[in-house]
């Protein structure tokens, strides 16, 4: 492995870390938010390329690994640099078209990182167990991600591939044009396959290729597709992103509509497939609510299809055109198409658009009566319906909020952690939160707010730590995990308990295990274990153990506060899922620990153990007779 890539590759990572707010100004959404998203997702994988390039000189099968990794970097490289860029003046159509551009490239990233982690040759280098764990976050969000993002473009992504690995192996000849002369090549294109060429384009620009391997890549994918006598759609599924029965699944929802002719009338001018929640804007016009949603939300105020200027953003149902669908789809035994949201009445909250983004600008108003007064009702519909934290999101709620977490008054502070705990709850929000930058107040609200904020504040964090990656950001941030140890110290009852279950999910990471030990959450822990008024208080305690004991500096600090008599007293008395944890936990204490072991010995826990070899669940069956035979063992001994 020449160290001079690694070098190339952590510079290239640093590079893109550093990206942030202030330097995507000029980017219009969604590139914008692709590119925060996918500098926080880089950044994770800081460490990996330090204990990469410690490693020094490797074989052959490490410097490859290294050079798809610089290609996979690059490419990202390149991508933030298109949100640096201010772009030139477009029209509406030119932005959409742009939008359509910059998924496929996002999407080709993705996938190439994902591709690289994937790789990862650990034989060929010393990983730490918390370097891995943060990879296989990375992997886990970027798998997550493409999903997302819809069907991948498989087979023009692996040529590309391809081509880039042979000129990495191969060296400069490898870049010579293709053996027919590049005209004559790019006469063969018909209009059909403009589509495939259009996604070679834009995936071969991102990765750095030159004209000529463009125009190989798309002969040899045509070449492909009609040898195999296939429709001419690049669009096929990657193997590493579905399993064989997501792919059964998601054929046959394709085959569904694509097996009768749709009227146009029922298509949206948009997506160009079968309409399931139609929408007339001002223009009378009519489309698919989700994407004209989202068209609206790029900050677009015209009409797709006709230009025209938009005199409101009101977006009336379609309910006559529905039912045309709705029949047209039973005539010709078509499963219906299912409606986008949650309820019947899925506009109700849309009809009152213009009255939510009245409530958001009172947010920034200069009368705390009436920053008080939006974000209480903010908070209340916020709470009601995934409609209204949609809609609440498109409408900038989120950053307005994010403001009043410094609010001096305590009311306004409560509200508006409380609103952005229930608008985490849809998924695609908690993203948009951490990238308003709320872990920061939030954790100052933990520490500082009244206890009903801090409580709202503590399960905002649990909900916002369901992402993987925050967990890691979380984590890192100063005071974060030390104001949770607090509250489960000093809290109320709920407090505790929202406590609890942010720790908890914070410590999966391996990092955030020893950070906890550190600030002291063994000592409320402790206490817990004997809180034998509250079980739920014994339930958690055990929980969070369980996770903490499986690191080698917290087992250690675990046996140092006198855990091990309290385990075994619930061995004794404890209820039957008490019992079962306190057995793994001293399992996993006593494991390679002969100190431990006596300990156990000595307190007399063979008694209770064998006992629940006998009447325990399997699985606490299984760690106590595991435990009977180390200590079977050290007798022997």
């Amino acid at each position: 492995m020449a160290t001079a890539e690694a070098a190339a590759a952590a510079e290239i990572l640093r590079e893109i870390a550093a990206v942030g707010t202030a330097d995507l100004a000029a980017a219009a959404e969604p590139l914008r938010a692709d590119c925060l998203r996918l500098a926080r997702k880089v950044s994770l994988l800081s460490h990996l390329v330090a204990e990469v390039a410690e490693a020094g000189e490797g074989d052959a099968a490490a410097a490859a690994w290294v050079r798809e990794l610089v290609r996979a970097l690059e490419a990202a490289r390149r991508f933030v640099a298109l949100g640096r860029t201010p772009p030139a003046a477009a029209g509406a159509s030119d932005k959409d078209a742009i939008c359509n551009n910059t998924a496929i490239q996002i999407k080709y990233v993705t996938w190439q990182l994902q591709a690289a982690l994937a790789n990862l040759p650990h034989s060929c280098f010393q990983i730490s167990d918390e370097v891995q764990e943060e990879v296989d976050l990375v992997r886990a969000q970027l798998r997550r991600e493409m999903e997302k993002k819809g069907a991948l473009d498989g087979t023009v992504f692996t040529k590309v591939h391809d081509i880039l690995a042979q000129i990495d192996n191969a060296g400069p000849q490898s870049q010579q044009p293709h053996q027919q002369p590049e005209q004559l090549q790019m006469e063969k294109f018909s209009k059909d396959h403009l589509e495939l060429q259009n996604a070679v384009l834009l995936v071969s620009e991102i990765s750095g290729l030159s004209k000529s391997d463009m125009t190989k890549i798309t002969s040899e994918l045509i070449e492909g597709l009609e040898n195999a006598g296939t429709p001419d759609s690049p669009k096929l599924a990657n193997n590493d992103i579905q399993s064989s029965d997501e792919m059964k699944n998601s054929s046959e929802e394709v085959k569904k509509p694509d097996s009768i002719a749709i009227p146009e009338d029922f298509r949206c001018p948009i997506s160009l497939e079968l309409m399931r929640d139609p929408v007339i804007v001002s223009t009378g016009q009519t489309y698919e609510w989700a994407f004209i949603q989202r068209w609206i939300d790029c900050g677009n105020r015209t009409c797709p299809k006709t230009q025209q200027k938009l005199q409101n953003l009101t977006l009336t149902p379609n309910y006559v055109l529905r039912s045309l669908i709705m029949q047209w789809c039973e005539e010709k035994g078509i499963e219906p198409p299912s409606r986008s949201k949650c309820d019947g009445s899925s506009h109700e909250v849309g009809g009152n658009r213009l009255a939510i983004e009245a409530l958001v600008r009172n947010l920034s108003s200069s009368s705390l009566d009436e920053r008080k007064s939006a974000a209480a009702e903010i908070r209340s519909l916020a709470k009601k319906s995934t409609d209204n934290r949609i809609l609440l999101a498109a409408s900038s709620a989120i950053p307005a909020l994010v403001k009043l977490l410094s609010s001096k008054d305590q009311k306004t502070q409560e509200h508006a952690v409380t609103a952005l705990l229930n608008l985490s709850i849809y998924d695609q929000n908690k993203e948009l939160i951490v990238v308003a930058g709320a872990i920061v107040p939030i954790i100052q609200v933990l520490r500082t707010g009244s206890m009903e904020a801090r409580e709202n504040a503590a399960a905002a964090i649990f909900s916002l730590s369901l992402i993987d990656d925050n967990k890691i950001m979380i984590g890192s941030t100063p005071g974060a995990i030390e104001a949770l140890v607090e509250l489960l110290h000093s809290g109320s009852s709920r407090g505790k308990k929202d406590a609890a279950t942010a720790l908890f999910n914070l410590c999966i990471y391996q990092a955030n295990k020893v950070r906890a030990v550190r600030a002291g959450i063994l000592v409320p822990l402790m206490r817990m274990l004997q809180d034998s008024s509250r079980s739920g208080a014994i339930d958690e305690a055990l929980t969070i153990l369980s996770v903490l004991v499986s690191h080698h500096e917290c087992k250690i600090a675990i046996s140092k506060a006198h855990a091990i008599p309290f385990l075994i007293d619930l061995l004794r008395s404890g209820q039957a899922r008490n019992k079962e944890n306190a057995a793994s936990i001293l399992l996993a204490l006593c494991k390679k620990d002969a100190e431990n072991l006596a300990c156990i010995g000595r307190l007399g826990a063979q008694i209770p153990l064998t006992e629940l070899a006998r009447t325990g669940t399997d699985r606490a069956k299984r760690k106590a007779t595991s435990l009977l035979e180390h200590l079977s063992k050290l007798q022997v001994l």
